[in-house]
């Protein structure tokens, strides 16, 4: 009886073991199961990480593109201001006049004026004449003329001629805006 009383201990023993390792088989298969999800979050952040510096990388040279299109945009503006000043300084444009049509005598289109507008009249043509004349460069030791009429010729054939120069410098200006619009639109 004693044998069977150490049998019975014996088997309720390993019925608690037995028991126990069913147990700790579950909490190991769960074991697993996590650290298997645990390795597929990490490969996922990985990933993330990944996708993240790919952004950042592709963040900065939009930056730094925004960066020269603004360094862009901010020369042509400039560009566009000296081209527009360049072109406010040129003479005015000269109306057409047929090759059979003779110019207008100046004097003929003068009135008497009052003697102190006229003296007024004259610096103001003396300033504008010397400022063509500085435009048009050296003009070989001649000084300029005296204030006065004498001026009124030089200043007619200056913006006779300036038609042209108007010509170029809007002919400039447009080539101008095309290479500027070439640039900004290239990159």
């Amino acid at each position: 009886m004693a044998g069977m009383i150490m049998d019975a201990v014996l088997m309720l023993l390993l019925v608690a073991a037995v028991g126990y390792g069913v147990k700790l088989e579950r909490k190991l298969t769960a074991l697993r199961a996590g650290q298997l999800a645990f390795a597929q979050a990490v490969t996922d952040l990985n990933a993330a990480a990944g996708r993240a510096e790919a952004a950042l990388a592709t963040l900065r040279a939009s930056g730094q593109e925004t960066d020269l299109l603004h360094d862009r945009i901010i020369k042509a503006r400039e560009v566009k201001q000296q081209l527009e000043a360049l072109i406010a300084r040129g003479p005015a444009p000269v109306s057409r006049r047929t090759e059979d049509e003779a110019p207008a005598p100046v004097a003929a289109t003068l009135s008497p004026i009052v003697a102190t507008e006229d003296e007024d009249r004259a610096r103001r043509m003396a300033a504008l004449a010397e400022r063509i004349q500085g435009l048009a460069g050296p003009s070989g030791g001649r000084r300029a003329a005296a204030p006065g009429r004498d001026n009124v010729a030089s200043i007619v054939q200056a913006l006779s001629a300036g038609r042209s120069a108007n010509q170029t410098a809007k002919q400039n200006l447009n080539a101008a805006r095309r290479n500027l619009d070439d640039d900004l639109f290239a990159a």
